[in-house]
């Protein structure tokens, strides 16, 4: 036997002994269980990697969305192409702006309550995405900080940011913006007059936010944009067929009132579930600014969103009139949607019994991005352009659940009849998305974290008594 075999064999031996003293390795029994996760492990990454890639595993063949195929499936476009959520995500950056006071309040208020020392602020971005706009975050969040300790000369601040999406999520494209990330705020650092940043650090964190993600106590600030109003999943009774929402993608303005119901009770276990996981998470003194696509009525079905989303509807229609697409697919598509009103999410904050709202915005966004103007009457650039930009965005958002549903050979050609149903809406009507803004904290003398039940009649009238810290 070769010198290089012996090497090899003792090397075995030695992991695998577990008798010899001094080496106290896992039991036979233990490495029996622990192989047989590694397994099952490296079964469900295959299927993962399947799905990902647009392949349907043999047990994957409906066409519903499931809470694991949520999960495994749901992602906006990576990359940095013309069709990818990096070069599409300008509505997303907006709203951010738009919120930059509220986070700067929330931002000091938790540098306040920060009095042990050493001192690090821990920052987690929940549904981060992969465009420009997952760093633009963490840049307001050190600037802010930088100007706060400036200003009140308090003792140094490390800050770890943690960026959080489902594991589809291209994190890549983000790891590889860090570089040019840091040479710009070292910059910034220097044109403040030397090494004024506090010093930060950036992980990548996938999984779903409806499950734990941190350690108990861990967290001083959760920031979340246009991310709550997606699901866990589609309601469990359209996934068995006991109600159709035949025609329609999401809500729309013929949705029987049961599966309205269905898609409110859903938000409202998904939203209560999301609260008590936060609250254990959440350090006291703590914040969370939530920024959610809303709705200005009471009534579900009249959406802004719903309604840009119910002439998407109406692209695939044209699609399966022409034999593009099979009705059995349109009408098992449903999204994991819901897009609440304020009293909705208040009702939630408040029945669950964990957080306060310190602050509440609401404020409209226009359909059309790169559409800055305040006029209510007519989209600046043209109809068709406007058209052709919401197609744009909707696309980098909604693609790998189209495809996984429907097939790629379609979308070029559903997205092309979508911005002309787009532009023939705004010609006739300049529509605005409604976005809700809560700061919330954790609530003084609260029980134990746990799920409130969903009320036992949700028709989107309902009112709750929000408890305000502070109001701007």
């Amino acid at each position: 036997m070769g010198a290089k075999a012996a090497i090899q064999v003792n090397a075995y031996q030695i992991l695998g002994d577990n008798s010899r003293p001094g080496f106290p390795f896992l039991s036979h029994q233990k490495r029996q269980k622990s192989h047989l996760i590694f397994l099952k492990l490296s079964q469900r990454r295959h299927e993962a990697t399947e799905l990902l890639a647009g392949h349907q595993p043999k047990l994957q063949r409906s066409t519903h969305v499931h809470a694991t195929e949520v999960e495994h499936v749901f992602h906006m476009k990576g990359g940095n192409g013309e069709t990818s959520y990096a070069k599409n995500s300008r509505l997303q950056r907006k709203a951010i702006l738009e919120t930059k006071p509220l986070l700067e309040m929330a931002i000091a208020e938790v540098c306040m309550s920060m009095t042990a020392l050493p001192r690090t602020m821990v920052v987690a971005d929940l549904g981060c995405s992969c465009g420009p706009n997952a760093l633009l975050f963490v840049s307001e969040v050190i600037c802010t900080v930088a100007d706060r300790l400036k200003t009140f000369g308090h003792n140094p601040v490390e800050i770890q940011f943690f960026l959080n999406d489902l594991p589809g999520n291209d994190f890549n494209h983000v790891f590889r913006s860090l570089a040019e990330f840091h040479m710009c705020m070292a910059e910034e650092g220097s044109a403040e007059g030397g090494d004024q940043l506090p010093a930060y650090y950036i992980a990548g964190l996938p999984g779903s936010f409806y499950r734990r993600l941190l350690p108990c106590r861990s967290v001083h600030l959760f920031h979340s944009s246009y991310c709550l109003m997606w699901c866990s999943q589609v309601p469990e009774e359209l996934l068995e067929g006991k109600y159709v929402n035949e025609g329609k993608i999401c809500i729309g303005a013929t949705t029987p009132p049961a599966v309205v119901k269905l898609y409110q009770e859903q938000f409202h276990r998904d939203f209560s579930r999301f609260l008590e996981l936060r609250s254990m998470e959440l350090v006291p003194g703590g914040q969370m600014v939530l920024t959610i696509l809303g709705r200005k009525h009471r009534d579900p079905r009249t959406g802004e969103l719903f309604t840009l989303y119910a002439l998407l509807a109406q692209a695939l229609q044209c699609l399966l009139l022409e034999g593009r697409v099979e009705k059995e697919k349109l009408d098992g598509f449903n999204l994991p949607l819901y897009t609440p009103s304020v009293e909705e999410v208040a009702a939630a904050v408040e029945a669950g019994g964990l957080f306060d709202v310190r602050r509440v915005q609401l404020f409209q966004s226009n359909w059309d991005p790169h559409d800055d103007s305040e006029d209510s009457n007519a989209v600046t650039g043209g109809a068709r352009e406007s058209g052709e930009n919401v197609a744009r965005v909707t696309r980098a958002v909604l693609e790998a659940l189209l495809v996984q549903h429907l097939g790629e050979c379609v979308l070029d050609e559903l997205f092309v009849v979508f911005a002309r149903l787009v532009a023939a809406h705004l010609e006739e009507e300049k529509t605005k998305f409604t976005v809700i803004v809560l700061v919330l904290s954790l609530r003084e003398g609260r029980k134990e974290a746990s799920v409130p039940r969903a009320p036992a009649s949700v028709d989107g009238h309902a009112h709750a008594k929000m408890r305000v810290a502070s109001e701007v």
